[in-house]
């Protein structure tokens, strides 16, 4: 029998990615989401279980009925301006909710679970590149709700027999190069989809938060991260908590960063066509460059990013945001 993982958040763009990868590395990956902001197409390579994460009656009929004993939780609000509006919502969710989830799953006898984590609970770095050792001063509700998850995964694993990977994620991008999944946030917010859409004349010309950044050219440095590698290494964490592996957190990026202009004028190469955009005023809480120290991940996972150089994000975001199926 194949070998299940339930996915919850498996609608999304991270999570309907690491569902294919699943599929081709012989899981099948069994979707839970609400579809509040997933989707319901992209859920191609297993089951949907259409319910929320504190439904745990069908979280417990999932693990009975396909022997789960693993999963991955991506199912999270993540908007760092919406967090800062509703803080409430936010620790509702990506906390409450989040427990409420791994309750069941302790209840269930799943004893591995990988958290899809974020850059955001480093806060402003002190360091460059930031190791996984780096302190957790999250500068909004967003990151602040996902450390509050994270610290509370460390005491409930050492109460109950649970393991967990955490994947701190830094700038994901990108999508799917056989076209099938890619972003559709609504509204929007990450730089590289705002680009294609610029460009394409599918929304507003790119407004650059900031010039005077102390860079090479003023904007600020990010690190990015082809969604296809990012579900690599969740495929990765699963095989390893599933071969007896302990407890780790492990950045996800790819070492290298590159500022806001420097993404813009490659994307305005690969796409052969120029980019409209203005520069305004810093955001609050916007630090000057996140980029990861990835040697851990590197080492321990046995994993490399192999789609992340920034041409291939830009073209196979930009297929998808001139193709967009759903």
């Amino acid at each position: 029998m194949t070998e299940a993982v339930l996915v919850a958040g498996g609608a999304g763009f991270i999570g309907a990615q690491t569902c294919k990868a699943l599929h081709q590395a012989g899981y099948l990956p069994v979707t839970l989401d609400s579809l509040v902001t997933g989707y319901r197409p992209a859920v191609k390579w297993g089951p949907l279980i259409h319910a929320d994460l504190r439904d745990r009656a069908a979280i417990l009929s999932a693990i009975k009925t396909y022997d789960i004993k693993s999963a991955i939780h991506f199912a999270a609000f993540s908007l760092v301006g919406e967090s800062t509006r509703e803080p409430a919502k936010y620790y509702d969710n990506n906390v409450g909710a989040a427990l409420a989830f791994t309750e069941a799953l302790i209840e269930g006898d799943v004893d591995a679970l990988v958290f899809s984590s974020t850059a955001a609970a480093y806060g402003t770095p002190q360091t460059s590149p930031i190791p996984e050792t780096h302190p957790l001063l999250p500068i909004n509700p967003y990151g602040a709700s996902k450390v509050a998850f994270e610290q509370a995964l460390h005491w409930m694993s050492g109460a109950h027999p649970l393991r967990y990977t955490i994947l701190r994620y830094f700038n994901a991008a990108g999508a799917d190069p056989d076209g099938e999944i890619g972003e559709s946030h609504v509204p929007e917010t990450h730089l590289i989809p705002l680009i294609c859409q610029a460009a394409l004349g599918n929304g507003k010309p790119l407004t650059i938060f900031g010039s005077d950044y102390d860079t090479k050219d003023g904007t600020a440095i990010r690190d990015y991260i082809h969604v296809v590698d990012l579900a690599n290494a969740h495929v990765a964490a699963i095989k390893r908590l599933r071969t007896g592996g302990d407890s780790q957190v492990f950045n996800v990026g790819t070492g290298e960063g590159v500022t806001v202009l420097e993404t813009l004028q490659t994307a305005e190469q690969v796409m052969q066509r120029p980019v409209p955009h203005s520069f305004g005023a810093r955001r609050a809480g916007d630090p000057v460059a996140l980029v990861a120290d990835v040697s851990k991940i590197r080492g321990m996972l046995d994993w490399t990013p192999e789609y992340s150089d920034l041409p291939n994000l830009i073209r196979t975001a930009m297929r998808w945001q001139r193709e967009k199926l759903y």
